[in-house]
């Protein structure tokens, strides 16, 4: 139940099992936006459905890994300051101690590496559940005679940060070295590798997660001077699936998502439908039936003209012109003109969008000039034509 990169010899030769992987990712693309009442609509691709990936049940291959590619140059940062992100030391979430001499080097690393751990996607995003998947993890790892835990960070679906191997926590808060991890074979001393709780071959992150590893990535950034286009996935340097065809399709809006965040002037928000920001009546059900849902489940329901509406509140920080997303799934059962009403603060603009088609990607409603302030930004009506369901899962709201 890991996807982990490592061998008998821990830190200098690890290698990855490659699993079998499908990617049902597709890039939405929209062909209509603007007025209020425009319909979105996406190319006219069957929907795909599967069901959710369960977490592997057998320890990886450890075949041998391929060579791999030349390292690129670090990047050069200019003293930017971010927030420093909550991590919990191996103390804190009951590490066992390591079984050996753990390696460190001189050197600062030069690049991250994204990871998942292949198993299930659990809905227990509670602290206690992350600190308990970090000790399996370090389990599991001294099971292959390891000397500790592989990767230098991990993060849990439910959004905390826990340190890995002993001593990458106090390396990293002093921006100098770093202990050789067993995360992927030629680069544990050159790579921060962090491991993201769950299985993204067909399923995307949930929010929590993703904010943190955002969030931790800039940080790890501005303590090494690495640049955000020096973050890859774990496949672009080991002949292996991970981390997922859907989190590695998600780099480059980590990349670019972290840079905003060297920059000063990154403000994101994902509010899903999980979040403490939506709420839905008793006729939004609950489902987790495809997998090109945004984290666990998603809300659904009949159209009828009502007004009972599936809220996403989110507290806008200043007036300014911010862009608009949502995030579906999409089955070819599902309603083609579902009402998503957005909320600027001095008015309201209502977007119809095809959800039969074109889901698991961020869709964009529009930008916007909003004003500052909490409230729903965005909701989505029942009140539509047809008897197909209409869809409440995921908006982001970026100032731009």
């Amino acid at each position: 139940m890991h996807d982990h990169d490592h061998s008998s010899a821990d830190h200098s030769s690890d290698s990855h099992g490659s699993l079998g992987r499908r990617d049902l990712l597709r890039s939405a693309v929209v062909l209509g936006i603007g007025a209020a009442g425009a319909t979105i609509a996406a190319p006219a691709v069957a929907a795909t459905v599967a069901a959710p990936v369960r977490g592997a049940t057998a320890p990886p291959s450890l075949a041998p890994d391929p060579e791999a590619p030349a390292d690129a140059p670090p990047g050069a940062l200019a003293g930017v300051e971010v927030a420093v992100p909550t991590i919990a030391s191996c103390n804190t979430w009951g590490a066992a101690a390591a079984r050996g001499t753990i390696d460190t080097v001189s050197t600062n690393p030069n690049k991250i590496l994204i990871h998942h751990t292949a198993s299930a996607n659990v809905t227990d995003y509670s602290q206690a559940a992350g600190y308990q998947i970090a000790r399996e993890i370090q389990q599991w790892h001294f099971a292959n005679g390891w000397v500790d835990t592989g990767q230098h960070l991990t993060v849990s679906r439910g959004g905390y940060v826990m340190e890995g191997r002993h001593g990458s926590l106090s390396r990293l808060q002093s921006g100098s070295g770093t202990v050789v991890g067993a995360h992927a074979p030629g680069q544990n001393s050159q790579a921060i590798g962090i491991e993201n709780q769950g299985t993204y071959t067909s399923a995307t992150p949930p929010a929590q997660l993703w904010s943190r590893l955002v969030e931790l990535c800039a940080y790890i950034c501005d303590q090494y001077g690495i640049a955000p286009t020096q973050i890859y996935g774990h496949r672009d340097y080991t002949a292996t699936a991970c981390p997922g065809d859907v989190l590695y399709s998600m780099l480059p809006q980590l990349r670019s998502e972290v840079a905003a965040a060297l920059a000063g002037s990154s403000w994101s928000v994902i509010v899903d439908n999980t979040s403490s920001g939506f709420s839905a009546g008793s006729s939004w059900q609950t489902s987790s039936f495809s997998a090109e849902r945004y984290g666990a489940s998603y809300r659904y329901a009949t159209p009828a003209e009502v007004s009972d509406l599936a809220s996403f509140s989110a507290a806008i920080p200043s007036n300014g012109s911010y862009r608009v997303e949502a995030w579906f799934p999409a089955v070819a059962g599902y309603n083609t003109s579902t009402p998503f009403i957005v909320h600027t603060g001095t008015g309201s603009s209502t977007i119809r969008v095809d959800q039969s088609t074109g889901g698991g990607a961020w869709l964009s409603l529009g930008t916007y000039a909003m004003t500052a302030g909490t409230r729903t930004v965005v909701a989505v009506s029942r009140w539509t034509q047809g008897t197909e369901y209409v869809v409440a899962d995921a908006i982001r709201i970026t100032r731009l």
